[in-house]
């Protein structure tokens, strides 16, 4: 039985996480409110039921009251007759009368205690209702608030994770950008090279002189060459 106990209570428990995770508590707020106010409403009923039920006992006692003195009145008429046994027969059924109005009245007065504790209990159960819709509002602006706040702390952090992802993106960007920078940089200086200018050299028209001005500016890159190796060390000694 103890291993069973112990299975139960880890089941419940875990049944219990899953609920609590699918659970709104504005939902239950308002679940609970609406009992409280059927509640409220099946009290009210009570009392209305129990006026009508006192009210309709009210009439009946009047109505036999009515007859009680009617008799009353019969017997002193029978009286003033000398008609002693109508007297008597008019004031049996007085007393009998009487009779069933004072066990009316025991149970008006008992539909009247039970109204006074169902009004009074409907007085607590609105004040009690009252004051729970209260605080229902305020725990559903206060939960409202806290999920919007999760919500956007969520937002904020899938928000970091895809700013990661951009300036990654944006920092190859910018080494793609500086390498071809460096590249256009680099065919520049090239191009200013005499080294890589002398095919184009213009042509002034004899042939004999294009390669003689071709032939000149090779050998002056050969000297720049050669001066260069020189003042590094890199003669043809070396």
């Amino acid at each position: 039985m103890g291993l069973m106990a112990r299975v139960s209570t880890i089941f419940k428990s875990k049944v219990n996480t899953v609920l609590d995770k699918a659970e709104d508590p504005r939902e239950t707020l308002e679940y609970s409110y609406q009992k409280q106010v059927e509640q409220l409403q099946n009290i009210r009923r009570g009392i209305a039921e129990v006026v009508t039920s006192k009210k309709r006992l009210e009439l009946q006692a009047s109505r036999l009251q009515q007859s009680a003195n009617q008799y009353d009145e019969d017997a002193r008429d029978a009286v003033r007759a000398n008609r002693d046994d109508l007297a008597q027969e008019a004031l049996t059924r007085k007393q009998g009368m009487a009779s069933q109005i004072a066990a009316l009245q025991t149970q008006i007065d008992d539909l009247a205690r039970e109204e006074a504790r169902l009004t009074d209990l409907q007085q607590k159960l609105q004040a009690k209702v009252e004051s729970f819709r209260t605080q229902k509002e305020v725990i559903k602006a206060q939960y409202s608030a806290a999920q919007a706040q999760v919500k956007i702390g969520e937002a904020f952090t899938g928000l970091g994770e895809d700013m990661a992802d951009v300036n990654m993106a944006l920092q190859r960007a910018q080494d793609k950008t500086e390498n071809m920078k460096a590249r256009a940089a680099a065919i520049d200086s090239l191009a200013e090279n005499p080294a890589f200018q002398t095919d184009a050299l213009p042509s002034s028209g004899d042939s004999i002189r294009d390669e003689l001005n071709k032939l000149k500016a090779s050998g002056n890159v050969s000297d720049e060459l050669a001066k260069l190796k020189a003042e590094m060390g890199q003669g043809e000694n070396s």
